[in-house]
């Protein structure tokens, strides 16, 4: 067995060696201690995060082996990983004393000492290389461009990007002790929230609730054409809601719905693209979104709640789109059915106890704004209780299915090993970003990606979003999502918020402003349409004025020109783009890891695959448009459900004119009214073109089905 096996309970305990044991009893207590530590234990936060890091570090150091020069050494994996955590602790303990000590001693630098110099070199190499082991060479070359920019790269850059240069002891001083570095504030959101997450999706898996998530999948999706497509769409959506991964997602539902889906007929790059498609809208899914959420909460000031509350809308509106396509595979290709959809009910009833009590208790404490740490706190204890209610209503029924899945001692280990294990990734990367975050702060480089974003796009959000998107799938090749999403969003959210409330500042323009300290700040714009600032001007003559505004003053403006609360929407619209887009490098050639885990399952081309998958999951590139053109996001409830439901018909649409087949062939005068019918259902809030968009859409799905029914009727 391979050392990435080792933290689990599958082998007979007789089989497992001593040093194995020791390093399954650490890591369900350090789970326990994520638990204590966000409950009862009053920690310094520095201190929470160093444990965290050390922690994780020898785990990472013995699950994934330093193999240097092409074999791995236990024992010198295990010396290395306890001097990183070793490390981690001395320089949190030093801090208070390398204040003192740099107070005291006037005209100097931070005053290190060996010790502190050891100790902050060895967290920076230990970065380095655990997130080289865990996800490859992406992470540790931008940690080392980014030290390098700060250190002595920047001078000699031209423009935007020309920073002075910093001294070593000053560069590693703010690395660690910064509230943007290695234990600042992503390591907080990694041991206050990710983990704890991740511990709560372990109880959920060893409880039996992927169980019921396929069961459920069944009864739902078992009479419709294409049932065994559903149950991929459907579990895979349920499942999002406990793995926040794609690529986990895709491994743990794939192995039932690939082989289920071409036993009905689907093709294999098919089924792998769906599956992998699906999988990826999983991070989408709310309450746990990937670690989305909470790196958003924290970056935006947004409470959790709202982010997750706001995200449900656009989530249906994903996996809908994802099932649109699979409908209209079945019917173009009569497959899907004439499969064994049984269920077993033990398996529903079980499952429903040990998954929506506590997911629905862990919703409902969101809501109330208690902090995500006690939500998932709560719902694992929640979890525990449902599964031993499970257990004696198996008793009494006499089923099996419902006693087997009980959380006892074993039981609740194993849950902690599998939260722990698949906390390793985020938990390294978390920490290693923070040198990258760092860097972003200190030198100012984030200003000058958003003045690049502005200049490039000249105001225009298409082209600001296809430039994000476009260096998110660039970025996305390299690093998970999750970590591709927080340097896109430090670099390009504070651009992308800007150019959406500019738009509210073209509307105030179009009417004139009525303040006259308003309208003196364009007076300091080289711009002819500048006079006009208090009489109204047109649309295109307001455009091209905001356009013309330089980046800094712009910076200064929105906030007397807009409502804090509209800057604060803006914000979260920018991230939420930012996030969506992020996702696709899961599905989108030439390296999508979602969809190349599906092609291994169902023994499909990878690169075919991954041209299905990024198909499949067009609603990636629509749904962020909507964020961006609708009040998807900041409108009110009705507001948010008539672009919703509008936008499904839309959504079916583009579907059809890419299949060019809707609920049969499409005939010649059938595509104006798809393509119409389309775009009047993405237009924002007016209800009449939405209705005629809707209708038009409908007609044809009738119509192509009755022309379906004809064509299939075989004369006798």
């Amino acid at each position: 067995m391979t050392r990435e096996h080792w933290l689990s309970l599958d082998e007979p305990s007789a089989e497992l060696s001593s040093l194995r044991w020791g390093l399954i009893v650490f890591a369900v207590c350090f789970a326990c201690w994520h638990v204590m530590t966000n409950l009862l234990i009053n920690e310094a936060p520095i201190w929470q995060n160093a444990i965290h890091f050390g922690g994780f570090a020898f785990l990472a150091s013995v699950v994934f082996p330093s193999r240097l020069f092409g074999r791995s050494n236990l024992a010198f994996d295990l010396i290395y990983g306890g001097a990183v955590a070793a490390a981690a602790c001395w320089v949190v303990a030093a801090e208070s004393r390398i204040y003192e000590e740099t107070l005291a001693i006037t005209g100097q630098s931070w005053q290190f000492n060996i010790i502190d110099w050891t100790a902050g070199l060895l967290l920076i190499v230990a970065a380095l290389d655990f997130s080289r082991r865990v996800s490859g060479w992406v992470i540790p070359f931008l940690i080392v461009v980014s030290i390098s920019y700060i250190l002595f790269l920047g001078e000699y850059l031209p423009g935007v990007f020309r920073t002075a240069s910093l001294p070593l002891d000053d560069v590693l001083f703010r690395t660690i002790y910064n509230d943007e570095g290695l234990f600042g504030i992503l390591a907080n959101i990694s041991s206050s929230n990710i983990t704890l997450f991740m511990i709560f999706g372990g109880f959920l898996v060893v409880s039996g609730a992927s169980d019921f998530v396929i069961e459920v999948s069944k009864v739902v999706a078992g009479r419709i054409r294409g049932g065994a497509a559903f149950v991929a769409v459907l579990s895979s959506a349920l499942t999002g809601t406990i793995s926040g991964s794609a690529v986990a997602n895709t491994a743990s539902t794939g192995v039932i719905t690939i082989p289920l889906m071409k036993s009905s007929g689907f093709r294999g790059r098919f089924a792998a693209g769906i599956e992998a498609a699906a999988s990826t809208g999983g991070q989408l899914m709310p309450p746990i979104m990937g670690a989305g959420a909470f790196v958003m909460a924290s970056y935006t000031s947004i409470p959790y709640a709202t982010i997750v509350a706001v995200s449900v809308i656009p989530a249906f509106l994903y996996f809908l789109s994802v099932a649109f396509v699979v409908r209209i595979e079945a019917v173009k290709h009569r497959v899907g059915e004439g499969i064994d959809m049984s269920i077993s009910r033990a398996k529903i009833i079980s499952g429903a106890l040990t998954f929506v009590i506590p997911l629905g208790v862990m919703i409902y404490l969101l809501m109330t704004g208690v902090t995500p740490s006690f939500a998932a706190s709560g719902a694992i204890g929640v979890l525990i209780a449902a599964s031993w209610i499970s257990w004696v209503i198996g008793r009494i029924v006499d089923s099996n299915d419902m006693q087997s899945n009980v959380m006892n001692f074993t039981r609740v280990c194993q849950a902690c090993l599998f939260g722990i294990r698949g906390g390793i990734l985020t938990a390294i990367l978390m920490v290693a970003i923070g040198v990258i975050n760092n860097a972003i702060v200190t030198s100012g480089i984030g200003n000058g990606f958003s003045l690049m974003i502005a200049q490039w796009s000249q105001g225009s959000l298409v082209i600001a979003i296809l430039l994000i998107g476009l260096a998110s799938l660039v970025l996305g090749m390299g690093l998970p999502v999750t970590a591709a999403y927080i340097i896109m969003a430090i670099l390009c959210a504070p651009a992308l918020a800007g150019i959406l409330a500019d738009t509210l500042i073209v509307e105030q323009l179009m009417v004139g402003l009525t303040d006259p300290a308003q309208a003196a700040m364009f007076m300091l714009v080289d711009s002819p349409h500048a006079a006009k600032v208090m009489t109204g001007m047109s649309l295109e003559e307001a455009a091209a004025l905001m356009s013309a505004v330089p980046f800094e003053v712009a910076m200064t403006m929105r906030p007397m020109l807009v409502d804090a609360d509209a800057l604060m929407g803006f914000l979260l619209v920018a991230h939420l783009i930012i996030f969506w887009l992020s996702q696709d490098s899961n599905v989108t050639p030439p390296v999508c890891l979602a969809a190349f885990t599906a092609a291994g399952i169902a023994k499909s081309p990878p690169m075919a695959t991954g041209f299905q998958s990024w198909k499949a999951a067009k609603g990636l590139y629509v749904v962020p448009l909507l964020f961006a053109y609708t009040p998807l996001v900041n409108g009110t409830f009705i507001e948010m459900c008539q672009i919703g439901f509008f936008a499904l018909f839309g959504i079916y649409a583009i579907n059809v004119i890419i299949a060019r087949f809707s609920e049969g062939p499409l005939a010649l005068w059938h595509w104006p009214l798809v393509v119409i019918g389309s775009a009047l259902c993405f237009v924002p809030l007016d209800l009449m073109s939405n209705v005629i968009g809707a209708i038009l859409v409908g007609v044809v799905a009738v119509l192509t089905h009755r022309r379906n029914q004809l064509f299939s009727v075989t004369p006798s």
